[in-house]
């Protein structure tokens, strides 16, 4: 398998010798075609030339060897017949006549005409270049040819120098790839050496890349690391006490549901052990006892559903049912059916009337929850207020104290002096993620030993 610095190397030429061939090869067409167009433009020239001083010669062949011994190019008349009067470089009485030639033919309708074509006469590739001129009042072609011979040697010279130069530039790269192909094993000896030393443990190891930023960036990372890792142990130690706790406070709440399930639990079987051991009890006292068999087994079937309800609040797991009602007429009767069961209390109501979009049955249970709190904690009368889209439940009871606070709103959390009901401390828990999906929450303000007020805003929840 490869490392590295190996396939960087490899593919760094590759694309490097690939693109300068791609080039190479690009350059020798379009210098082969500049060849050709350059010579091209030269026999024009020189045709250009010879028409203008034709009519001053009165033998076309003696032109066409002038022609050539001054210019070395191949000269060619032609007549309208297509035979050849005259020629510079072959025996005129040996050629085919000229008059199905293509640039002869092409010379009709065009000033220029041009071919490249290899000569049976000379045996030779000649790029001929070939015009109409009237010489005496008589029609005649003058053509002009070079050998490509000639022009391909020059070619050929110039593009051994382009391939020497294609070699240079390749050994200077292949030099430059290796050059940096040892600076990415410096640096990348560096991080496995300092990797080593991390395994073993040694964090104060020090590691310096020289010359990429990518490995200084990964070093800085693994620094990082590092002093992560060095207080690990102390993180350690803080998560396991923090199991600890944790596994505590899993038992208090066992404890706490254990306990709060013991009561009715224990008075159900304690009825229900008397109506079986005296068949004969009386009819009233039997109805009695059904009657708090049946009471106590409510009381826990309404536990359950509340530490039901806590669970799927706080998992987001409950679908709202929203609907618009009048929140005064709810706040009355939560109120009149809590004093049904605290029936020697009184909750003074200064409430406004609105309208509200929200979940009736989930508002309606934040509001009993806040009003059995204040009812339990209290002796006192308990005010009970909607104002400016705020809800407030005041009471003078026993407060809570500053460092319990922000805490009184956990699940399961209960200040210390308080004793465990059948509420198992999640009566405040279930208010705020009732709150928090009507995007609200609980405000709670207290002062030990003098009272405490519970508010939440409604105006989300007012329909627009």
């Amino acid at each position: 398998m490869l490392k590295i610095h190996q396939i960087f190397i490899i593919k760094f030429l590759l694309l490097f010798v690939g693109t300068l061939f791609v080039t190479s090869l690009v350059s020798y067409f379009a210098l082969k075609s500049s060849i050709i167009e350059h010579n091209q433009e030269h026999l024009q020239n020189a045709i250009e030339l010879i028409s203008l001083e034709i009519n001053r010669e009165e033998n076309l062949e003696a032109l066409a060897s002038k022609m050539h011994e001054s210019t070395g190019l191949r000269t060619t008349i032609v007549n309208e017949d297509g035979v050849v009067v005259a020629e510079s470089d072959a025996d005129k009485e040996s050629m085919d006549n000229h008059g199905s030639r293509y640039e002869i033919m092409q010379a009709n309708s065009e000033e220029f005409s041009h071919i490249v074509r290899y000569s049976d006469t000379v045996k030779v590739d000649f790029l001929y270049v070939a015009k109409k001129i009237v010489y005496k009042n008589k029609t005649f072609y003058i053509r002009l040819a070079i050998s490509l011979a000639k022009m391909m040697d020059d070619f050929y010279a110039l593009w051994i120098n382009l391939v020497l130069l294609f070699v240079a530039m390749t050994l200077i790269a292949f030099y430059g790839s290796w050059r940096m192909s040892e600076r990415v094993l410096y640096d990348i000896g560096q991080l496995t050496s300092y990797l080593d030393e991390i395994s073993n443990k040694n964090y104060r190891a020090i590691v310096k890349t020289k010359y990429f930023y990518e490995f200084l960036q990964i070093s800085l990372l693994l620094k990082n690391l590092v002093k992560k890792l060095s207080n690990r142990d102390k993180k350690k130690r803080k998560y396991t006490a923090k199991l600890r706790l944790i596994n505590k406070q899993r038992n208090d709440i066992l404890s706490a549901i254990s306990h709060e399930f013991k009561n009715p639990v224990a008075s159900i079987i304690g009825y229900a052990q008397t109506l079986e051991e005296d068949p004969e009890i009386d009819p009233k006292i039997r109805a009695k006892f059904l009657e708090k068999i049946s009471s106590n087994g409510e009381k826990i079937s309404k536990m359950l559903d509340r530490l039901a309800l806590s669970v799927k609040l706080e998992n987001n797991d409950l679908e709202l049912r929203e609907s618009e009602f009048n929140i005064k007429s709810l706040c009355e009767e939560v109120a009149a059916n809590m004093l049904l069961k605290y029936k020697d209390r009184e909750i003074i109501l200064s409430l406004e009337d609105q309208k509200v979009f929200a979940d009736k049955t989930m508002i309606e249970l934040t509001l009993i929850n806040l009003l059995d709190n204040a009812l339990k904690y209290s002796q006192n009368d308990i005010y009970f207020t909607l104002a400016e889209d705020i809800i407030s439940v005041k009471d003078s009871g026993i407060g809570i104290k500053e460092e319990h606070l922000d805490k009184v709103t956990a699940k399961f959390y209960r200040v210390e002096k308080n004793s465990w009901d059948n509420s198992m401390g999640i009566g405040l828990a279930m208010v705020s993620y009732i709150l928090k999906a009507h995007k609200s929450f609980l405000e709670i303000q207290s002062t030990f030993a003098k009272g405490s007020v519970f508010s939440f805003s409604i105006k989300e929840m007012i329909k627009k």
